[in-house]
């Protein structure tokens, strides 16, 4: 065993630091044999056994004694992974594990979804949100999350939309570098934690957004629409990276050279390590790939560093040697990775690091973390409309409706596999909580989520939806529909239910689940003012809803402070601020949608022409647009101002500038009688290109908040390289011509100036 002492071993990023690591990891690759090395390549789930028995008498035991194993996932025990960790340092060469788990918005105080999140449009706010969930990760064991997840989609039927930031390049990359911030800080504190970008790369293009299937798209495409944000969480230094399961060009992520190796590593820089994803290994036989021997030689030669659950390199590498299919300084460059991460954590230094059993509750689910996701998830919700019914009275007769208004467990959403499933506040608490008089809220079910058992069924497959009232449907509307009518006000809670989003959830009908539209209708029809709280985890087609309610607050999934932070923005103690990140379509025919596409030569305004791009049947433009949300206020936006009317184009070796930055300014004022927070956004088109350039592309937000009558200068800066784009060949480049730019409050509620490059 190789003994380690605290005085040897310095972790953190520095040249010096890297010298130290090298000559480490050195000696001790020297000192491991092949099998040693291809064990550091193991990522198996933790099995029941070890989680509830004496970790030494468990299946896995025996593999990790032997250096078997790299790391686990799926233990969330600070006392469990220290008795693991013991059985790996105490054996062979002493090699701590990583353990990961899927921390994606939070880990016991659970956050909003990732879509949710990205509606605030506050990379701060995302900031403060990883922090958090790597200091609650940290304190029960955990090193290494699964998080984030930074796939551009374009299409809402995917249910993985849930756990992104939406469909735009640019914000979605300001996101990924915030949650690197949150997760990682500068690995040297205890409560610091390996982050792992996914799902690299392009998984939200799956076809028909059915989940798993491929992505396939010119290079064109897949750089000047999808790859920035991976770019991003790698440039701000994520520690590692997760190969999605899906094919791209034909070839699986976790096989394909062109993305780990050609892209990731050698025109990126990336030196960190790559894992697969959940068995992709295993899935590329499926994929008609070859043997579990064949693929698994090819992910390892590709640059894939770690094989997640499949067992493939452990149990085919050592004969793929033999074969002549891989070479021992692939497993050694393989190994080298996984080491130099644990290194950089500073595992090696102490391996129990993240095994502290002393009072972990001080760093979980604490009054501090509730307030800041409280806050947090009011900043998120995106009032899509309001006819003057919002903020309601607090001595109103408030009629709550619908099955989801006070279901604890719905509130967190997919993907919270650590959170206590009764610890969320409903949204029926939280309103008899911010009322004069909690007796005049009422609460009636309505209807169950759909009409078909076996539909209910499908969207409770991981126990964390609501059980089927058996009553009859007639019944239960009208017993909602007879409260509806003693009330002044009907608060509609209803959408879709958690595990309708996320992972293998795609929808093909985008639209609120029957039973509940239903209800909806019903309630509209006694004339009272209707306020529809719309829960769901992506873009949802609300043609009806959006022409016979009276207002509409989308809540997303909010997290464990829920029915409290619905209460704040509905009551009036926080004027809504959240602004869309996916564009809401008005059919879900019309998917794949996304606001920056490029023109074509027979455009429309939506509605249907002979001879021309758009569809006989509906209005192809959004609903509700990206960068939209209406607020308790109102905004007015000055004409966009532009320093200068001309720049000059510098490129020195292939690096592009400008002679001088282009500043843009553009002059808001709070035009209504409430202090609010506005979401100033600035985009930018190429008139004219080599390829075609979109209509426009996000390039500048900032929230400002302002009280009544106040007015604020907001001043974007542009650079050469917010002016650039990818070409067919994949050089970045920027061209001289027109430029406009634009500026607003959504993407389809601009104002315009213009520049011209020389």
């Amino acid at each position: 065993m190789l003994m380690i002492s605290a005085a040897m071993i310095m972790h953190g990023r520095s040249a010096d630091n890297d010298r130290k690591m090298d000559r480490f990891i050195d000696g001790l690759m020297e000192k491991m044999s092949v099998e040693e090395k291809i064990g550091q390549l193991n990522l198996p789930t933790a099995p029941s056994d070890i989680i509830t028995g004496p970790a030494r008498e468990s299946d896995i035991a025996g593999l990790i004694s032997k250096g078997q194993i790299g790391g686990l996932f799926n233990i969330s025990n600070a006392a469990k992974a220290r008795e693991i960790q013991e059985l790996a340092v105490n054996s062979g060469h002493g090699i701590p594990l990583l353990f990961g788990l899927d921390v994606i918005h939070g880990q016991k105080t659970v956050f909003p979804i990732p879509l949710g999140l990205s509606a605030t449009w506050d990379p701060d706010a995302i900031e403060r949100m990883a922090r958090i969930s790597a200091i609650e990760a940290s304190a029960m064991g955990i090193n290494w999350t699964y998080s984030p997840m930074v796939d551009i989609s374009h299409d809402a039927r995917w249910g993985r939309v849930a756990e992104g930031s939406g469909e735009d390049p640019y914000l979605g990359s300001r996101i990924a570098e915030a949650y690197i911030r949150g997760y990682q800080g500068d690995l040297t504190d205890d409560d610091e934690i390996l982050a792992c970008v996914k799902h690299y790369a392009l998984y939200g293009a799956a076809d028909a957004g059915r989940d798993y299937t491929a992505s396939d798209m010119s290079r064109y495409r897949m750089f000047n629409w999808y790859m920035e944000p991976y770019k991003a969480a790698v440039d701000a230094g994520a520690a590692s990276v997760m190969s999605a399961f899906q094919q791209v060009e034909g070839v699986p992520c976790a096989l394909n050279r062109f993305l780990l190796t050609d892209v990731l590593r050698e025109k990126w820089g990336f030196d960190g390590f790559v894992v697969a994803d959940y068995n992709a290994v295993g899935e590329a036989v499926n994929h008609g790939m070859g043997s579990l021997e064949e693929v698994s030689a090819r992910a390892l030669k590709a640059g894939l560093d770690m094989d997640m659950v499949t067992g493939g390199y452990v149990g085919t590498l050592g004969k793929a040697l033999k074969d002549g299919l891989i070479r021992e300084e692939d497993i050694d460059k393989a190994c080298r990775r996984i080491l130099e991460a644990k290194y950089r954590l500073g595992l090696f230094d102490d391996p129990y690091r993240f095994c502290d059993t002393e009072n972990p509750e001080d760093k979980i689910f604490t009054p501090e973390h509730r307030a800041e996701a409280r806050k947090i998830a009011a900043e998120s919700f995106v009032l899509l409309k309001n006819d003057g019914i919002l903020p309601l009275d607090r001595k109103a007769r408030i009629a709550v409706v619908g099955l989801l208004a006070d279901d604890k467990a719905n509130m967190l959403g997919c993907w919270t596999v650590g959170a206590d499933k009764d610890s969320p506040v409903t949204v029926l608490e939280g309103i008899r909580s911010a009322v004069a008089d909690p007796s005049a809220v009422s609460y009636s079910r309505g209807s169950n989520l759909f009409y078909d058992p076996d539909m209910d069924r499908v969207s409770r497959n991981q126990g964390k939806d609501v059980d089927r009232d058996p009553r009859d449907a007639g019944e239960m509307v009208a017993e909602a529909v007879e409260a509806a009518k003693q009330a002044d006000v009907v608060v509609a809670v209803l959408g879709e239910a958690a595990e309708m989003s996320g992972e293998s959830a795609s929808r093909v009908d985008l639209t609120i689940p029957d039973a509940q539209r239903d209800l909806l209708k019903e309630l509209a029809k006694t004339g009272k003012p209707v306020v529809l709280v719309l829960c769901t985890g992506r873009p949802l087609v609300l043609d009806w809803e959006s022409e016979n309610v009276d207002a509409i607050l989308n809540i997303w999934f909010p997290g464990t402070e829920a029915g409290l932070a619905v209460a704040d923005v509905l009551f009036g103690d926080v004027n809504p601020s959240g602004r869309l990140t996916m564009s809401f379509p008005r059919h879900s025919g019309v998917m794949p949608f996304y606001y920056n596409e490029v023109p074509n030569g027979r455009p429309t305004d939506g509605r249907w022409v002979k001879y021309a791009s758009c569809y006989m049947d509906t209005d192809w433009t959004a609903l509700y647009p990206f960068g939209y949300g209406l607020s308790y206020t109102s905004f007015a936006y000055s004409e966009p101002v532009v320093e200068k009317a001309a720049y000059s184009l510098i490129c020195e070796d292939g690096k592009y500038g400008l002679d001088s930055p282009v500043r843009v300014s553009v002059t808001i004022t709070n035009t209504g009688k409430r202090a609010g927070t506005e979401t100033v956004q600035l985009y930018v088109r190429d008139m004219a290109g080599s390829v075609g350039r979109p209509l426009r592309e996000l390039k500048g937000f900032e929230k400002v908040a302002l009280r009544p009558g106040e007015s604020r200068t907001v001043e974007f800066t542009l650079t050469a390289d917010d002016l650039s784009f990818y070409t067919q060949s994949l050089d970045r480049i920027v061209e001289p011509g027109e430029f406009s730019v634009m500026t607003g409050g959504s993407s389809s509620d601009v104002k315009t100036a213009g520049f011209i490059i020389k």
